[in-house]
Order: C-alpha cells, then structure tokens, then sequence
C-alpha cells in the first residue's frame, strides 16, 4: 500500500469548516433527499441517481463552466468509471488499479491518496477499474482487484483494515462500489459486497461484515445448492440442496460448470427499507456456453436477488435470462420507485435495463416475502424492449415472466469432430443493450433515462473445460456495429407504457451512467469525452463540455456554501476497448486520461466586478 498524506491542506481543510461529522445510516437513509453530501452509490437506498438541487436547471445550464480539475496522475491511465462521494467538504473518488483520492471539494487539492500493492497475476475481466467507495462514520471503503475489501480512515487515508474474501488467482476480484445498509430486525449496520470474476469460473459470493471491523456476518453464495455461512459457520444451502436448475451426469454428479457456476454480484446493492431486504443483481452462469449446462436454467443466476440482511438467506428471486448463454448477466442496477400499473393500482417496485435488451419492472412485495417460495409468480409487473431489433427473444411473457426465445439463437454446439459451432448473429451482443453504466430515474418527469448501445455479433460455442485462473467461456464472439448512423442511444422512457419519450443518439458506445435533477436536467458523458446536459423532458442538449478524453463514469452533484456543484471523472477504458472487436477499432483514437472535473455556474457579475 502507498499513501499520500497532504497534511497541512487536510488541517486547513478541518479549520475552514464545521468539524467533521461521523456517518451515520441515518444520513445514508437520507441521502436522495439532502443536498450536501453524496453519501451512497445511486444516491440513496433506492438507487435513482436523482438529486433536488435545481440552481443548475435548463435555464441556466448554459453558464456551466469547471470550477477546477485534478489529474489522477502517473502511468496508470486507464478506464475511470467511479461515482464519487462527498461528505463534509471533502469528494472520495476511487480510481483504476484500487486507488482512492480524497481532494478538496472546494480547491481540488488532494487531501490524500491510497495505492494498494497489487500482487502479479491479478484477473480483471473488463479493465483495472473501481466504480465507487461507501462511507459510514470515520471510514470509506473499497473493493480491489486482488479479492479484499479495505476500510480507511477518511481523515487520513490510513488503512483501519483490510479482509480477503477469496483467491485472486481463480479469478476473484472486486470492481463494485460497496454498500451500507441497516437490519432492522438485529439493529446491526452492514457493510454489504460481492465478488467479480464470472468469467473466470467463479462461484458468486454475497457478503455482509461489520463496518468498523471488517469482520464476515454472513455470506450467500448465488448459485444454486451452494452453502452459504453465518458467523463463519455453514448455514443454509442457497434455495434447493438438490440444485434441480442444474443437470447432472450419467453417473448423477452435478455437472462440472455447477462447481464453478457464476452468479457473481459484482454491482451494488439497492436497499429496500419497508421490507428490510437488499436486492442486488446476479451474473452470468459459467461457463457462457449453455449446453455445458443444458437442461435447466442454471438458477441463481442472471436475475435479481432479494437477500434478509439478517441472515444472508435468499428471500426472493427473479430470472431475467434462464439459462443464459448469451453472457447477458443480471448485474444492472435496480431502482426502486413507485409504479402505476393499467388498473391504477401503485406498487412498490424495482426497474432493471437488462443487457438482454428487455427493461423489467418487479415488484418488491412480492419478492422479498419472507418464508415464500424462490418461484416468479407474481414478481413481474411490466417487461419491454428499450433498445431496437432484439434477436434473442421474441417478448417477454408476463405472465410467466420468461423470455420467448427466437429458435436458432441460441448457437449450435459443435459438430462432431468440430471444436467449433457455426456462428448465428445475435443482438444485442453480450455487452448488452445496456452494461453497468447506471440509468437515472426522475419522479419529476416519471421517465427512466437509459444509457443504451445499439451493436451485434457474430456468436458460435467452442469446446470448453475449466482451469483454475482461465478464461470459462466455451464461446466466441465478434461484436460489430448494427445501425451506420450510432452505437450509443440515450432514450428517456415511460415504466408504465414503455414508450420513448425521447431519444439521442452518438456515434460511439455509451459507457456512462446517468443523473436526474431537478433542474429538468439529465446529466451524461460520451466515449469521445464530452460531459453533456440534456432537458429532461424534451431531450434537447443545452450544454457540453469537451474532458479531454472518453467518459466512462457516473456523475454527481452536491451544494457547497449555496453553490451548486456537478462532478463527474474522465478516462477512458472498460469492456468496449478490450472486448469490442469491431466497437474496439472504432474509439481506438479516443485519448488515455484519469482526471476529475468539477463544474458551477458562472458569476457573471462577480467576473465584472473584477474587470
């Protein structure tokens, strides 16, 4: 580990301002509706990435202008998809190869800088990134790439402790912003993460630890018939013993790919508090080739997890993808929000964009009821396609809640004698209609504002066995571009009707998430780095801004002494450069970076007053 302690700008930073106050869960609670701090990814428990501050709005975006810039400096300039925090004065914000920064809000002066040492032989599947931190009385914490999550004294940067999870030469790593949440039921706060690392064979891992210890309460594993542990006890297997998703061979042994089977939640976690659950998504099954795991559909994976924080027990579940050979995961954030269904009846309710190209709508009663069944019945309340030219599935069936499969898309296992099936073209291709890069809600506006590609591939099955720290795929790909005009689209859409309210397209894949305000804004940045504002209910651009190179990351926005401030990093990097195929040749010209940007209005009249 490296630091980097600015001391005399952290006093300085101390004396200027009110002393700086523990976290608590209660601020965490409140975080979508104070304007302060940006105490949680997604803004709050329910994950909408919206904010109230409205001095920034249509009218006046316009005068946005930086406030200042910080470079996250040296050699290591790759993919920066962090969203910040900020508390008190001060913005944490993580970036590539496990780094956290913690710099002056108002000035941009680095307060300090945590480096892990990273072992050799490290396996990220989709760049050396870290997409955020959570704060919770004295300590941040992050997620590495070498399977540990650290706790550091935000004052300092001093690390307070750091915990392996699991072993970075299978695979294991953690590229996730964690979560705090509250059990209502014990009274315990918890630090709640998960593991990365589908590609390699993992098994998924859902954990939940003391804060200020570090300590492990509970861990569920995302994989049917997998054990979980309670205070470093087995517990229960995840849903059945028997794993009846998963098939079995002659002989009746669960197949191979089940003891390496996916279902890594490596996005955050959503809290819903009425119901005291955490709802998280669930990866891809391993390998990617489905007739290594043909029949069954490969549960718990793919879909959405509904978790009791009280003990780890898996509550609910709904599959987006059975049996998923298409690596279109489940991972993509959930956002809770209130929706109005045909009769007119509201539900509570969770709102996913898929990478299969479908946008779900699930209600939150219905799974996370305790002493349920694990099943679907009554879990979905709306299902769409977001992006155009799906091939996969014909709809959604809502009333069993399961994909309609086109016949053919699933590719052909190979012939015999062949180590290689024929290629069938597939869209969206496993990048998916939309990836990690979050989506905002409004309930201003009631539109989800959705960060979606348009592109395909050429997909076929290859023969597949696993090895530890290998790539588990059992399939190749060629992803290509499918409409001459865009590959990103930014659509505003309607969860009751599924219409496009508007839409804006861009030449290169969006990889950025999202944010809402108030202001009737909606915020995003493009591969070819321009941060960009948009009227939230009309879609037109009222304001961009060039970085300096691609964004790939989520903005914020906080109010500091009656300011309004947006902050968003620049850097290009992720999946597309190195997965892309044909997408990957066309931002190859897009430049390397690692910045932070902060923007506010212009004063005008303050400017006059010094001329």
């Amino acid at each position: 580990m490296t630091r980097y302690l600015n001391t005399a700008a952290a006093l300085a930073l101390a004396a200027a301002g009110p002393a700086m106050a523990e976290v608590t869960w209660e601020d965490i609670a409140r975080d979508a509706e104070t304007t302060g701090d940006v105490l949680m990814y997604g803004f709050g428990p329910e994950a909408q990435r919206f904010s109230p501050l409205d001095q920034v709005s249509d009218d006046t975006v316009a005068r946005l202008v930086p406030a200042w810039s910080f470079s996250f400096g040296d050699e290591r300039q790759r993919g920066q998809e962090v969203q910040a925090i900020v508390h008190d004065g001060v913005i944490y914000a993580t970036g590539s190869y496990s780094r956290m920064f913690a710099l002056d809000a108002r000035t941009g002066e680095k307060l300090w800088q945590f480096s892990a040492r990273l072992p050799e032989g490290i396996r990220p599947c989709c760049d050396v990134i870290n997409r955020g931190a959570a704060i919770y009385g004295d300590l941040v914490f992050m997620g590495l790439l070498d399977a540990s999550v650290v706790a550091l004294d935000r004052h300092t940067g001093d690390v307070v402790w750091r915990k392996k999870f699991a072993d970075y030469k299978l695979g294991y790593t953690m590229t996730g912003a964690p979560t705090i949440v509250h059990d209502a039921v014990t009274g315990r706060d918890l630090l709640i993460h998960g593991s990365s690392g589908d590609e390699f064979g993992v098994v998924g891992q859902l954990f939940a630890r003391d804060p200020l210890t570090g300590e492990e309460i509970w861990m569920r594993p995302l994989v049917q018939g997998h054990m979980g542990r309670y205070m470093g006890e087995e517990s229960t297997p995840t849903g059945s013993a028997e794993a009846p998703s998963w098939p079995r061979d002659a002989d009746g042994n669960l197949v191979e790919a089940w003891h390496h089977g996916g279902g890594a939640p490596w996005q955050s976690a959503s809290f819903d508090t009425e119901t005291n659950t955490i709802i998280i998504g669930a990866g891809n099954p391993a390998p990617w080739n489905g007739w290594e795991r043909w029949p069954g559909d490969s549960l718990f994976t793919s879909g959405q997890a509904y978790v009791d924080p009280s003990t780890g027990e898996l509550v609910g579940f709904y599959q987006h993808t059975p049996n998923d050979t298409w690596d279109f995961s489940g991972n993509n954030e959930i956002i809770l929000f209130d929706y109005t269904d045909a009769q007119g009846q509201t539900h509570r309710a969770g709102a996913h964009a898929d990478r299969n190209g479908f946008f779900y709508v699930t209600d939150i009663d219905a799974l996370s009821k305790r002493g349920g069944e694990i099943n679907r019945p009554g879990a979905l309340l709306n299902a769409f396609p977001f992006v155009d030219e799906i091939s996969w599935a014909s709809h959604i069936d809502l009333e069993t809640g399961r994909p309609v499969e086109v016949e053919g898309q699933r590719p052909p296992p190979p012939a015999p004698g062949e180590t290689r099936g024929a290629a069938v073209q597939v869209s969206p291709p496993f990048l998916g209609g939309k990836n990690w890069n979050p989506m905002s809600y409004s309930p201003r506006t009631g539109l989800f504002y959705i960060p979606a590609n348009h592109w395909q591939e050429d997909y076929w099955t290859e023969e597949v066995s696993y090895a530890p720290g290998a790539a588990y795929l059992g399939m190749g790909f060629t992803i290509k571009q499918k409409f001459e005009d865009h590959v990103g689209i930014l659509r505003a859409m309607d969860p009751a009707t599924g219409e496009i309210a508007w839409e804006r397209k861009e030449p290169l894949p969006l990889w950025a998430g999202t944010m809402a305000t108030a202001g009737n804004l909606v915020f995003t940045g493009t591969s070819d780095g321009f941060f960009k504002a948009f009227d939230a209910t009309t879609g037109e651009e009222l304001w961009k801004f060039q970085t300096g190179s691609g964004i790939v990351s989520s903005p914020v926005t906080w109010e500091e002494d009656g300011v309004q401030y947006i902050g968003v990093a620049s850097g290009y990097g992720g999946a597309v450069p190195l997965w892309g195929g044909e997408m990957a040749k066309l931002t190859r010209d897009v430049q390397q970076g690692g910045s932070f940007w902060v923007f506010r209005l212009a004063d005008f009249q303050e400017a006059a007053n010094r001329n």
